[in-house]
Protein backbone atom coordinates (compact mmCIF):
# COMPACT_ATOMS: atom_id res chain seq x y z
CA UNK A 1 0.00 0.00 0.00
CA UNK A 2 1.30 3.48 -0.87
CA UNK A 3 0.35 6.48 1.25
CA UNK A 4 1.28 10.01 0.20
CA UNK A 5 3.50 12.13 2.48
CA UNK A 6 0.70 14.67 2.86
CA UNK A 7 -1.54 12.01 4.37
CA UNK A 8 1.26 10.81 6.65
CA UNK A 9 1.64 14.40 7.80
CA UNK A 10 -2.01 14.40 8.82
CA UNK A 11 -1.63 11.31 11.00
CA UNK A 12 -2.13 13.13 14.30
CA UNK A 13 -4.34 15.97 13.04
CA UNK A 14 -7.71 15.61 14.76
CA UNK A 15 -9.84 17.11 12.04
CA UNK A 16 -8.18 15.23 9.19
CA UNK A 17 -7.46 11.78 10.59
CA UNK A 18 -10.45 10.37 8.74
CA UNK A 19 -8.65 10.80 5.40
CA UNK A 20 -6.00 8.29 6.47
CA UNK A 21 -8.47 5.98 8.17
CA UNK A 22 -10.61 5.93 5.05
CA UNK A 23 -7.65 4.57 3.12
CA UNK A 24 -6.89 2.02 5.82
CA UNK A 25 -10.57 1.16 6.32
CA UNK A 26 -9.98 0.79 10.05
CA UNK A 27 -12.20 2.18 12.83
CA UNK A 28 -10.61 4.74 15.10
CA UNK A 29 -11.45 7.20 17.86
CA UNK A 30 -11.12 10.85 16.81
CA UNK A 31 -7.51 12.01 16.69
CA UNK A 32 -5.98 8.53 17.18
CA UNK A 33 -4.66 5.95 14.74
CA UNK A 34 -4.66 2.23 15.62
CA UNK A 35 -1.23 0.81 16.42
CA UNK A 36 -1.62 -1.97 13.85
CA UNK A 37 -2.29 0.62 11.17
CA UNK A 38 0.84 2.51 12.13
CA UNK A 39 2.94 -0.67 12.16
CA UNK A 40 1.64 -1.58 8.71
CA UNK A 41 2.55 1.87 7.39
CA UNK A 42 6.04 1.95 8.81
CA UNK A 43 6.87 -1.42 7.24
CA UNK A 44 6.71 0.41 3.91
CA UNK A 45 9.30 3.23 3.84
CA UNK A 46 8.55 3.83 0.15
CA UNK A 47 5.23 5.25 1.31
CA UNK A 48 7.02 8.42 2.38
CA UNK A 49 8.61 8.92 -1.03
CA UNK A 50 5.48 8.94 -3.17
CA UNK A 51 3.92 12.09 -4.60
CA UNK A 52 0.76 13.41 -2.91
CA UNK A 53 -2.35 12.60 -4.91
CA UNK A 54 -4.70 15.55 -5.21
CA UNK A 55 -8.04 14.95 -6.84
CA UNK A 56 -9.07 17.55 -9.42
CA UNK A 57 -12.62 18.75 -8.73
CA UNK A 58 -13.92 21.50 -11.02
CA UNK A 59 -15.81 24.30 -9.30
CA UNK A 60 -19.29 25.04 -10.65
CA UNK A 61 -20.53 27.76 -8.28
CA UNK A 62 -18.62 30.29 -6.14
CA UNK A 63 -19.95 32.47 -3.35
CA UNK A 64 -18.04 35.61 -2.34
CA UNK A 65 -18.42 36.24 1.40
CA UNK A 66 -17.73 39.94 0.94
CA UNK A 67 -19.04 43.07 -0.74
CA UNK A 68 -17.97 45.97 -2.94
CA UNK A 69 -15.00 46.03 -5.29
CA UNK A 70 -13.41 42.73 -4.28
CA UNK A 71 -16.68 40.82 -4.68
CA UNK A 72 -17.11 42.27 -8.19
CA UNK A 73 -13.47 41.41 -9.00
CA UNK A 74 -14.00 37.75 -8.06
CA UNK A 75 -17.32 37.59 -9.92
CA UNK A 76 -15.56 38.84 -13.05
CA UNK A 77 -12.94 36.10 -12.81
CA UNK A 78 -15.63 33.45 -12.25
CA UNK A 79 -17.62 34.63 -15.25
CA UNK A 80 -14.47 34.43 -17.39
CA UNK A 81 -14.01 30.83 -16.21
CA UNK A 82 -17.67 29.87 -16.81
CA UNK A 83 -18.42 29.54 -13.07
CA UNK A 84 -21.79 30.57 -11.62
CA UNK A 85 -21.63 33.29 -8.91
CA UNK A 86 -23.43 33.94 -5.63
CA UNK A 87 -23.48 37.22 -3.71
CA UNK A 88 -24.47 37.82 -0.11
CA UNK A 89 -25.63 41.21 1.16
CA UNK A 90 -26.75 42.91 4.35
CA UNK A 91 -30.07 44.70 4.70
CA UNK A 92 -28.28 48.04 4.25
CA UNK A 93 -26.54 46.85 1.04
CA UNK A 94 -29.66 45.77 -0.82
CA UNK A 95 -28.95 48.23 -3.66
CA UNK A 96 -25.17 47.73 -3.88
CA UNK A 97 -23.54 46.89 -7.19
CA UNK A 98 -21.94 43.61 -6.08
CA UNK A 99 -25.45 42.19 -5.59
CA UNK A 100 -26.35 43.06 -9.19
CA UNK A 101 -23.16 41.56 -10.65
CA UNK A 102 -23.76 38.02 -9.33
CA UNK A 103 -25.97 35.33 -10.86
CA UNK A 104 -27.68 34.82 -7.48
CA UNK A 105 -27.86 37.00 -4.36
CA UNK A 106 -29.07 36.24 -0.82
CA UNK A 107 -29.67 38.30 2.32
CA UNK A 108 -27.56 37.53 5.40
CA UNK A 109 -27.46 38.92 8.93
CA UNK A 110 -31.07 40.06 9.13
CA UNK A 111 -31.36 42.72 11.85
CA UNK A 112 -27.59 43.11 12.23
CA UNK A 113 -25.42 46.18 11.48
CA UNK A 114 -23.74 45.92 8.03
CA UNK A 115 -20.29 44.86 9.20
CA UNK A 116 -21.67 42.28 11.62
CA UNK A 117 -23.82 40.80 8.86
CA UNK A 118 -20.74 39.93 6.78
CA UNK A 119 -19.13 38.38 9.87
CA UNK A 120 -22.11 36.11 10.59
CA UNK A 121 -20.64 32.72 9.73
CA UNK A 122 -23.80 30.60 10.34
CA UNK A 123 -25.84 32.64 7.83
CA UNK A 124 -23.10 32.50 5.19
CA UNK A 125 -22.68 28.73 5.55
CA UNK A 126 -26.47 28.23 5.52
CA UNK A 127 -26.82 30.11 2.23
CA UNK A 128 -23.93 28.13 0.72
CA UNK A 129 -25.40 24.75 1.68
CA UNK A 130 -28.93 25.61 0.59
CA UNK A 131 -27.80 26.80 -2.84
CA UNK A 132 -25.30 24.13 -3.89
CA UNK A 133 -22.24 26.39 -3.58
CA UNK A 134 -18.98 24.51 -4.32
CA UNK A 135 -16.54 27.07 -2.95
CA UNK A 136 -16.40 30.32 -1.00
CA UNK A 137 -13.97 33.14 -1.75
CA UNK A 138 -13.53 35.37 1.32
CA UNK A 139 -12.11 38.41 -0.51
CA UNK A 140 -10.10 40.65 1.83
CA UNK A 141 -11.11 42.01 5.23
CA UNK A 142 -14.12 40.58 7.07
CA UNK A 143 -13.61 36.77 7.39
CA UNK A 144 -10.65 36.42 5.01
CA UNK A 145 -8.11 35.62 7.75
CA UNK A 146 -10.41 33.79 10.17
CA UNK A 147 -9.36 30.17 10.67
CA UNK A 148 -12.77 29.34 12.18
CA UNK A 149 -14.47 30.45 8.97
CA UNK A 150 -12.14 28.35 6.80
CA UNK A 151 -12.87 25.40 9.10
CA UNK A 152 -16.63 26.01 8.97
CA UNK A 153 -16.48 25.92 5.17
CA UNK A 154 -14.67 22.57 5.14
CA UNK A 155 -17.04 21.06 7.72
CA UNK A 156 -19.97 22.13 5.52
CA UNK A 157 -18.40 20.39 2.51
CA UNK A 158 -17.62 23.71 0.80
CA UNK A 159 -14.13 24.52 -0.45
CA UNK A 160 -12.44 27.60 1.03
CA UNK A 161 -10.52 29.51 -1.65
CA UNK A 162 -7.48 30.20 0.46
CA UNK A 163 -5.04 28.35 2.73
CA UNK A 164 -6.19 25.47 4.96
CA UNK A 165 -7.57 26.46 8.40
CA UNK A 166 -4.41 25.47 10.28
CA UNK A 167 -2.20 27.66 8.09
CA UNK A 168 -4.65 30.57 8.40
CA UNK A 169 -4.49 30.15 12.18
CA UNK A 170 -0.70 29.99 12.29
CA UNK A 171 -0.22 33.01 10.04
CA UNK A 172 -2.87 34.98 11.93
CA UNK A 173 -0.96 34.50 15.18
CA UNK A 174 1.98 36.89 14.73
CA UNK A 175 3.94 35.21 17.50
CA UNK A 176 3.61 31.76 15.92
CA UNK A 177 4.30 33.16 12.44
CA UNK A 178 7.47 34.71 13.80
CA UNK A 179 8.56 31.38 15.32
CA UNK A 180 7.93 29.63 11.98
CA UNK A 181 10.04 32.25 10.20
CA UNK A 182 12.91 31.68 12.64
CA UNK A 183 12.69 27.92 12.12
CA UNK A 184 12.81 28.51 8.34
CA UNK A 185 15.97 30.61 8.70
CA UNK A 186 14.22 33.85 7.74
CA UNK A 187 15.51 36.97 9.60
CA UNK A 188 13.09 38.66 12.01
CA UNK A 189 13.13 41.93 13.94
CA UNK A 190 14.30 41.44 17.57
CA UNK A 191 11.19 40.99 19.68
CA UNK A 192 9.37 38.94 22.30
CA UNK A 193 8.82 35.25 21.54
CA UNK A 194 5.32 35.28 23.03
CA UNK A 195 2.63 37.85 23.85
CA UNK A 196 3.48 39.91 26.92
CA UNK A 197 1.10 39.85 29.85
CA UNK A 198 2.20 42.92 31.78
CA UNK A 199 3.81 46.34 31.54
CA UNK A 200 6.86 45.08 33.45
CA UNK A 201 7.71 42.70 30.58
CA UNK A 202 7.71 45.64 28.17
CA UNK A 203 9.95 47.55 30.56
CA UNK A 204 12.42 44.65 30.67
CA UNK A 205 12.47 44.43 26.86
CA UNK A 206 13.21 48.16 26.53
CA UNK A 207 16.08 47.86 28.98
CA UNK A 208 17.69 45.14 26.85
CA UNK A 209 17.10 46.60 23.36
CA UNK A 210 16.64 50.32 24.08
CA UNK A 211 14.17 52.72 22.48
CA UNK A 212 12.33 53.09 20.17
CA UNK A 213 10.18 49.96 20.50
CA UNK A 214 6.75 49.13 19.09
CA UNK A 215 3.70 47.37 20.53
CA UNK A 216 1.73 45.22 18.06
CA UNK A 217 -1.53 43.35 18.44
CA UNK A 218 -0.78 39.61 18.49
CA UNK A 219 -4.07 38.66 16.83
CA UNK A 220 -4.73 41.35 14.23
CA UNK A 221 -3.25 44.00 11.97
CA UNK A 222 -4.17 47.03 9.91
CA UNK A 223 -2.38 49.36 12.33
CA UNK A 224 -4.81 48.77 15.21
CA UNK A 225 -3.16 47.98 18.53
CA UNK A 226 0.11 49.37 17.16
CA UNK A 227 2.00 51.99 19.17
CA UNK A 228 5.57 53.30 18.86
CA UNK A 229 7.31 54.16 22.15
CA UNK A 230 10.37 56.44 22.07
CA UNK A 231 11.05 56.95 25.77
CA UNK A 232 10.48 55.36 29.16
CA UNK A 233 7.99 58.12 30.03
CA UNK A 234 5.71 57.09 27.13
CA UNK A 235 5.77 53.39 27.94
CA UNK A 236 2.82 52.96 30.32
CA UNK A 237 0.37 55.15 28.39
CA UNK A 238 1.14 53.49 25.03
CA UNK A 239 0.94 49.99 26.51
CA UNK A 240 -2.53 50.77 27.91
CA UNK A 241 -3.73 52.29 24.63
CA UNK A 242 -2.36 49.48 22.47
CA UNK A 243 -3.96 46.85 24.73
CA UNK A 244 -7.31 48.65 24.63
CA UNK A 245 -7.22 49.07 20.83
CA UNK A 246 -6.33 45.41 20.26
CA UNK A 247 -9.04 44.23 22.65
CA UNK A 248 -11.65 46.39 20.95
CA UNK A 249 -10.66 45.48 17.37
CA UNK A 250 -9.86 41.77 17.71
CA UNK A 251 -11.45 40.65 20.97
CA UNK A 252 -8.00 39.90 22.39
CA UNK A 253 -5.69 42.52 23.89
CA UNK A 254 -2.54 40.39 23.68
CA UNK A 255 0.49 42.35 22.50
CA UNK A 256 4.02 41.61 21.58
CA UNK A 257 6.97 43.98 21.53
CA UNK A 258 9.58 44.55 18.83
CA UNK A 259 12.53 46.81 18.32
CA UNK A 260 11.22 49.63 16.11
CA UNK A 261 13.02 49.96 12.78
CA UNK A 262 13.36 53.67 11.98
CA UNK A 263 12.25 54.85 8.52
CA UNK A 264 12.21 51.41 6.88
CA UNK A 265 11.04 50.46 3.43
CA UNK A 266 8.05 48.15 3.57
CA UNK A 267 8.45 45.43 0.93
CA UNK A 268 5.96 42.61 0.39
CA UNK A 269 6.36 39.50 -1.76
CA UNK A 270 3.38 37.92 -3.53
CA UNK A 271 3.36 34.11 -3.32
CA UNK A 272 1.24 31.31 -4.75
CA UNK A 273 1.25 27.75 -3.42
CA UNK A 274 -0.65 24.70 -4.65
CA UNK A 275 -1.88 21.49 -3.01
CA UNK A 276 1.05 19.56 -4.51
CA UNK A 277 3.78 21.29 -2.48
CA UNK A 278 4.84 23.83 -5.14
CA UNK A 279 5.38 27.50 -4.25
CA UNK A 280 6.35 30.39 -6.53
CA UNK A 281 6.81 34.11 -5.94
CA UNK A 282 5.46 36.82 -8.22
CA UNK A 283 8.07 39.38 -7.19
CA UNK A 284 7.52 42.25 -4.80
CA UNK A 285 5.60 45.45 -4.13
CA UNK A 286 6.81 48.54 -2.26
CA UNK A 287 4.18 49.84 0.17
CA UNK A 288 6.37 52.20 2.20
CA UNK A 289 4.11 55.23 1.73
CA UNK A 290 1.56 54.86 4.52
CA UNK A 291 -0.71 57.02 6.65
CA UNK A 292 -1.71 55.88 10.15
CA UNK A 293 -0.15 52.47 9.31
CA UNK A 294 -2.49 52.16 6.31
CA UNK A 295 -1.02 51.78 2.82
CA UNK A 296 -1.54 54.74 0.50
CA UNK A 297 0.69 54.01 -2.52
CA UNK A 298 1.74 50.57 -3.85
CA UNK A 299 4.45 50.20 -6.49
CA UNK A 300 5.43 46.99 -8.28
CA UNK A 301 8.21 46.12 -8.62
CA UNK A 302 10.02 48.06 -5.85
CA UNK A 303 12.13 50.86 -7.34
CA UNK A 304 15.92 50.90 -6.88
CA UNK A 305 15.96 47.50 -5.18
CA UNK A 306 19.30 45.75 -5.52
CA UNK A 307 18.92 42.55 -7.57
CA UNK A 308 20.74 40.46 -4.94
CA UNK A 309 18.47 41.81 -2.20
CA UNK A 310 15.42 41.09 -4.36
CA UNK A 311 16.62 37.49 -4.72
CA UNK A 312 17.04 37.19 -0.94
CA UNK A 313 13.58 38.59 -0.23
CA UNK A 314 11.79 36.37 -2.73
CA UNK A 315 13.76 33.27 -1.71
CA UNK A 316 12.94 33.87 1.98
CA UNK A 317 9.24 34.32 1.15
CA UNK A 318 9.16 31.01 -0.72
CA UNK A 319 11.15 29.25 2.02
CA UNK A 320 8.72 30.44 4.69
CA UNK A 321 5.72 29.38 2.60
CA UNK A 322 7.14 25.89 2.09
CA UNK A 323 7.97 25.63 5.79
CA UNK A 324 4.29 26.03 6.69
CA UNK A 325 2.84 24.12 3.71
CA UNK A 326 1.20 27.21 2.22
CA UNK A 327 -1.58 26.83 -0.34
CA UNK A 328 -3.27 29.48 -2.52
CA UNK A 329 -2.42 33.20 -2.62
CA UNK A 330 -0.63 35.09 0.14
CA UNK A 331 1.77 37.93 0.86
CA UNK A 332 4.95 37.78 2.92
CA UNK A 333 5.82 41.20 4.33
CA UNK A 334 9.30 42.50 5.20
CA UNK A 335 10.88 45.64 6.60
CA UNK A 336 14.07 46.84 4.91
CA UNK A 337 16.33 49.05 7.06
CA UNK A 338 18.67 51.80 5.90
CA UNK A 339 21.59 49.36 5.85
CA UNK A 340 19.89 47.02 3.40
CA UNK A 341 19.01 44.34 5.97
CA UNK A 342 15.55 42.80 5.70
CA UNK A 343 13.31 41.44 8.44
CA UNK A 344 10.14 39.34 8.21
CA UNK A 345 7.11 40.94 9.88
CA UNK A 346 3.98 38.99 8.88
CA UNK A 347 2.06 36.93 6.34
CA UNK A 348 -1.30 38.02 4.96
CA UNK A 349 -3.02 34.70 4.21
CA UNK A 350 -5.40 36.14 1.61
CA UNK A 351 -5.61 38.20 -1.54
CA UNK A 352 -4.64 41.83 -0.91
CA UNK A 353 -6.19 45.05 -2.14
CA UNK A 354 -2.99 45.76 -4.09
CA UNK A 355 -2.88 42.41 -5.90
CA UNK A 356 -3.73 44.24 -9.13
CA UNK A 357 -0.30 45.87 -9.51
CA UNK A 358 1.34 42.43 -9.36
CA UNK A 359 -1.07 41.20 -12.02
CA UNK A 360 -0.08 44.12 -14.24
CA UNK A 361 3.67 43.42 -14.12
CA UNK A 362 3.52 39.59 -14.29
CA UNK A 363 0.45 39.06 -16.51
CA UNK A 364 -0.81 36.48 -13.99
CA UNK A 365 -4.49 36.63 -13.01
CA UNK A 366 -4.28 35.89 -9.28
CA UNK A 367 -8.00 35.23 -8.83
CA UNK A 368 -8.01 32.73 -11.72
CA UNK A 369 -5.00 31.06 -10.09
CA UNK A 370 -6.73 30.97 -6.68
CA UNK A 371 -9.76 29.21 -8.14
CA UNK A 372 -7.73 26.69 -10.15
CA UNK A 373 -5.58 25.86 -7.11
CA UNK A 374 -8.74 25.27 -5.05
CA UNK A 375 -9.89 22.89 -7.79
CA UNK A 376 -6.72 20.85 -7.30
CA UNK A 377 -4.59 22.00 -10.23
CA UNK A 378 -0.83 22.32 -9.76
CA UNK A 379 1.17 25.46 -10.50
CA UNK A 380 3.05 23.76 -13.38
CA UNK A 381 -0.33 22.83 -14.91
CA UNK A 382 -1.20 26.52 -14.81
CA UNK A 383 2.11 27.42 -16.48
CA UNK A 384 3.36 28.91 -13.22
CA UNK A 385 6.86 27.55 -12.90
CA UNK A 386 9.25 30.07 -11.33
CA UNK A 387 11.29 30.41 -14.51
CA UNK A 388 8.11 31.36 -16.40
CA UNK A 389 7.27 34.28 -14.07
CA UNK A 390 8.91 37.46 -15.36
CA UNK A 391 8.66 41.21 -14.79
CA UNK A 392 7.30 43.54 -17.44
CA UNK A 393 7.07 47.25 -16.74
CA UNK A 394 5.88 49.02 -13.58
CA UNK A 395 2.47 49.54 -11.98
CA UNK A 396 1.28 51.92 -9.26
CA UNK A 397 -1.88 51.81 -7.14
CA UNK A 398 -2.96 54.91 -5.21
CA UNK A 399 -5.72 54.77 -2.60
CA UNK A 400 -8.06 57.70 -2.11
CA UNK A 401 -9.34 58.24 1.42
CA UNK A 402 -11.88 60.92 2.29
CA UNK A 403 -10.83 62.87 5.39
CA UNK A 404 -12.08 65.94 7.23
CA UNK A 405 -9.27 68.49 7.81
CA UNK A 406 -11.43 70.34 10.35
CA UNK A 407 -11.43 67.23 12.58
CA UNK A 408 -7.73 66.40 12.50
CA UNK A 409 -8.06 64.60 9.14
CA UNK A 410 -10.34 61.95 10.58
CA UNK A 411 -11.98 59.56 8.05
CA UNK A 412 -15.08 61.08 6.47
CA UNK A 413 -17.74 60.31 3.87
CA UNK A 414 -18.54 62.32 0.78
CA UNK A 415 -18.75 62.50 -2.98
CA UNK A 416 -15.57 62.29 -5.05
CA UNK A 417 -15.82 64.44 -8.20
Amino acid sequence: MVVAPKIIGELWCEDKCTSLLGMLQLPCAKGRVPFLALRHLFRHPAAFLSTPRVEYKPIQKVMVANRGEIAIRVFRACTELGIRTVAVYSEQDIGQMHRQKADEAYLIGRGLPPVQAYLHIPDIIKVAKENAVDAIHPGYGFLSERADFAQACLEAGVRFIGPCPEVVRKMGDKVEARAIAISAGVPVVPGTDAPISSLSEAQEFSQVYGFPIIFKAAYGGGGRGMRVVRSYEELEENYTRAFSEALSAFGNGALFVEKFVEKPRHIEVQILGDQHGNVVHLYERDCSIQRRHQKVVEIAPAAHLDSQLRSKLTADAVRLAKQVGYENAGTVEFLLDRHGKHYFIEVNSRLQVEHTVTEEITDVDLVHAQIHIAEGKSLPELGLKQENVSLNGCAIQCRVTTEDPARGFQPDTGRIE
